[in-house]
């Protein structure tokens, strides 16, 4: 690590940032269809991190059923193999039957749940501020294997196809700056890629061969899947605070300059940047084929040109909204601090539904077994559907 933000800078930016390259083949068009209605074992729906769900909205939402933490919670919430898995800002980690709704296991960390979980083959993949990574079991919480991290790991990790054909690799970024290549099964790191800052993003798959994330070193990182070897540093002009986007060969970001910024993973500089005015996007962005839909800090989610990057609108709500959307074929659905879960018209950002949760949303929504699920910042675990479902 060859350098850290000044202490001053570093403490304000905490909660979010708060060798010849290998030769290039083209991504393959975009290998991850849009989330499935079934399950989210996955951070954003998939290993694109695109937020998108192919198919409705709910209508007329309603709470189904709730779930009480035991502390507050900023975590996106997974779902897979009928088990929901939520973390805590106290560093527990919950599992719950999502038929019976009652709490199955809880795994206990040394520190703050900021990243959600991910699910694949029959273990739980979960990071933690004490700088742990852990993979447990799903079906009784035990501890198959840990990892010890230099800093903590507030991001999800990501699961994608093995290069080689052979399985699943774990990409993981920690706030130490390193991405690794874990072997899911046991915990052994197949390669790694250290960057010059803090990383607080998911890593997002591109095509099959090529992986791209961004961090406080105002950098797009594009490594090889295969090797971890740097193919492309796309430079931004401030911290990238979340996760990136895909589509195709291009990825989207928000960044501490107030900026959403748009990038082939083979340029040398942007393709676009669309300038906010005086607050920073804290979250993650969801993207179609049309438009970039991401929260600002500035109360309010910003809907962009996919294409030009030019603004089509922006809806304002009562908080800062840092609860990354989810966009349906026919809803953009996001959390706001003011306490209510909103839906809005992709088209022209008009207003389709509120519902007021009364806690705080920072947490992400996820959208599984038809049912929209949040985390509230008092510790409740929302479950909407249509009509109450």
């Amino acid at each position: 690590m060859s350098f850290r933000l000044p202490a001053i800078l570093g403490a304000a930016l905490l909660s979010a940032c708060d060798e010849p390259a290998p030769e290039h083949v083209e991504p393959a068009a975009d290998p991850a269809a849009p989330a499935p209605l079934t399950d989210w074992p996955v951070t954003r729906g998939g290993p694109t991190l695109q937020g998108r769900i192919n198919g409705p909205a709910p209508k007329d939402p309603a709470i189904d059923w709730t779930f009480t933490l035991d502390n507050p919670s900023v975590a996106e919430a997974a779902l897979s193999e009928g088990t929901l898995i939520v973390g805590d800002l106290m560093g527990f980690i919950h599992a719950i039957d999502f038929e019976t709704r009652k709490l199955r296991w809880k795994f206990e960390t040394g520190d703050t749940i900021e990243g959600a979980a991910t699910i694949h083959d029959g273990a739980v993949f979960v990071g933690s501020g004490d700088q742990s990574f852990h993979a447990l079991e799903l079906t009784d919480g035990s501890k198959r294997w840990s990892i010890e991290g230099l800093e903590k790991f507030p991001s999800a990790a990501n699961v994608i196809p093995a290069p080689d054909g052979n399985g699943f690799h774990l990409i993981l970024n920690g706030y130490d700056g390193i991405c690794r290549c874990i072997n899911p099964a046991d915990g052994k790191e197949i390669w790694q890629y250290e960057t010059n800052d803090y990383i607080n993003g998911t890593p997002a798959l591109i095509g099959t061969d090529r992986i791209a994330f961004g961090g406080c070193d105002s950098v797009i990182h594009v490594l090889d899947a295969a090797t971890g070897k740097p193919v492309n540093e796309i430079l931004t002009d401030a911290q990238i605070t979340d996760s990136v986007a895909s589509l195709g060969s291009t990825v989207y970001s928000g960044n501490y300059a107030n900026q959403v910024v748009a990038a082939e993973i083979d340029a040398e500089e942007p393709t676009w940047i669309y300038q906010g005015d005086d607050f920073p996007f804290f979250s993650a962005p969801a993207v179609d084929d049309a438009r970039v839909y991401i929260g600002c800090r500035d109360k309010a989610l910003h809907a962009i040109d996919r294409e030009t990057g030019k603004k089509v609108w922006v809806f304002a709500t009562g908080g800062r909204v840092e609860s990354s959307p989810i966009v349906f074929d026919d809803a953009v659905v996001f959390g706001s601090s003011d306490g209510r879960l909103y839906a809005v018209n992709p088209e022209d950002g008009t207003e389709l539904w509120r519902l007021d949760l009364g806690e705080k949303l920072t947490a992400s929504p996820i959208f599984a077994q038809d049912r929209i699920i949040i985390a509230g910042g008092a510790g409740t675990v929302f479950v909407i559907g249509s009509g109450g479902g």
